[in-house]
């Protein structure tokens, strides 16, 4: 190709623009190692060049349609569903179209959307377009804009969607039950151009709280507080699948919450922005930095940030009942207590008897192996980790930040660079100089 002048121009504008994004990383990457006072750096541009990066809902699904006539077409089957929140637990739940929550919906503003809802569950329903402004009789409130949609009817939601954000599904009929039973699901309206607030990861995640008694199946749908079992998208931790992000990523988290309680959601290694809720987007100049996001009752929130500090980092409720699975709520408080007397009388009755609590309850997960559980039940702590059990379970999973990924497959364990990694000091007189070659060295096995 001749080289000429129009040419160079375009070149040096395009080396301009490059070099300007490739500055801003870079000084944000000094600001972050170098603790600068202010704000954390706004997210920056996603390193795509056209379309959108697709939805992800880890451990979810998302709902195909077909164009009839010019209007995008969706169907929602209301049923009961059996949902595996991790493995040895499996819930007896209502969803959609076979899964708790329901498949993520997506389309584009300015969409004519028509969803199709069949009702096969044992009672009445109906759906509920949380957030969006449409037509009153599309609403979805039985009794109020609309006949309860009877057991084995189909009805058809038609509107055109004329905003944009992170909205939500769920029944206005027989709300206590059906929405505590898993029913439920997100409803994402992008924006026309593909070029606004693109981002290299898309990820949400819907919470919810449980009642499920030891050895049973199903959630106990009058329970008003005092849950016992807490999800990400119909999950529990250790069966969580982890968010894989790529060094450098411009990452979007959008989080729903339809539960009994406010859920801070907490990330580790990063600040993020949050850019959005379930009235649609913010502003950029009304966004604020966070590291920790409450998620209440009927919302929704979109937090924002670039991955770029590489590594294995928590994502998780910070209320710490819910990163605990099946944890019963009427136990004694033996904290503090010497259970040796106790222990030798219960031994005599019920031989093996072992008295927890008494020191904690960290070490409970090194004693699973030891303990059988009843059926259809689960450990109150998480699973293995790299370095022995990670004693979180409930709301929690890991982002997983690499420089290079494969963002379809699970890398496995983070390994920390030497001299980023804590070791065992076993004299204060021999402390050593400068930390271990290896990054498990120095650690107990």
């Amino acid at each position: 190709m001749a080289f000429t002048r129009r040419n160079m121009l375009f070149s040096t504008i395009a080396g301009a623009v490059g070099s300007v994004f490739a500055k801003g990383r870079a000084d944000a990457a000094i600001q972050r190692v170098a603790g600068a006072s202010g704000p954390p750096p706004k997210p920056f541009f996603s390193r795509r060049k056209s379309g959108r990066a697709p939805v992800v809902a880890p451990n979810g699904t998302s709902l195909p349609y077909k164009t009839v006539g010019g209007v995008k077409e969706f169907h929602l089957t209301a049923e009961p569903v059996r949902r595996e929140f991790v493995q040895g637990l499996d819930v007896n739940c209502w969803g959609y179209n076979g899964v708790t929550p329901g498949p993520v919906i997506e389309a584009f503003e300015g969409d004519r959307v028509r969803i199709l809802v069949t009702n096969k569950l044992p009672e009445g329903t109906s759906v509920h377009w949380h957030g969006f402004v449409i037509p009153n009789g599309m609403d979805g409130v039985s009794g109020l804009n609309q006949p309860k949609i009877l057991p084995g009817e189909t009805y058809a939601y038609e509107f055109t969607l004329r905003q944009t954000g992170t909205l939500m599904y769920h029944p206005h009929f027989d709300e206590m039950t059906q929405i505590a039973m898993g029913m439920h699901g997100f409803f994402i309206i992008h924006p026309r151009e593909s070029s606004v607030r693109r981002v290299d990861r898309d990820f949400a995640i819907f919470l919810n709280e449980w009642f499920i008694k030891p050895g049973t199946a199903t959630p106990d749908p009058t329970v008003m507080l005092d849950f016992n079992t807490f999800t990400f998208n119909g999950r529990v931790f250790p069966g969580t699948a982890p968010m894989l992000v790529r060094t450098g990523d411009r990452v979007r988290i959008r989080l729903a919450n339809l539960t009994m309680d406010s859920h801070p959601i907490h990330i580790h290694g990063h600040a993020f922005y949050v850019t959005g809720t379930d009235a649609g987007p913010i502003p950029e100049s009304a966004w604020w930095p966070e590291n920790s996001v409450n998620v209440p009752v009927g919302t929704t929130r979109d937090i924002e940030f670039t991955a770029d500090n590489p590594g294995d980092w928590a994502f998780h409720c910070h209320k710490t009942h819910h990163v605990m699975n099946q944890m019963g709520h009427d136990l004694p408080n033996l904290l503090g207590i010497d259970p040796t007397s106790a222990q030798e009388k219960l031994n005599q009755v019920v031989p093996g008897t072992m008295v927890m609590g008494a020191t904690g309850m960290g070490d409970m997960s090194e004693h699973l192996g030891m303990m059988a559980t009843p059926r259809n039940s689960i450990a109150m702590l998480g699973g293995q980790g790299p370095y022995g059990p990670i004693d979180m379970g409930g709301m929690f999973t890991i982002v997983k930040v690499r420089d290079e990924i494969d963002y379809d497959r699970d890398p496995g364990w983070y390994q920390q660079p030497r001299g980023t990694s804590p070791w065992r000091v076993d004299s204060m007189s021999t402390t050593p100089a400068k930390p271990p070659e290896t990054s498990h060295e120095g650690h107990r096995k």
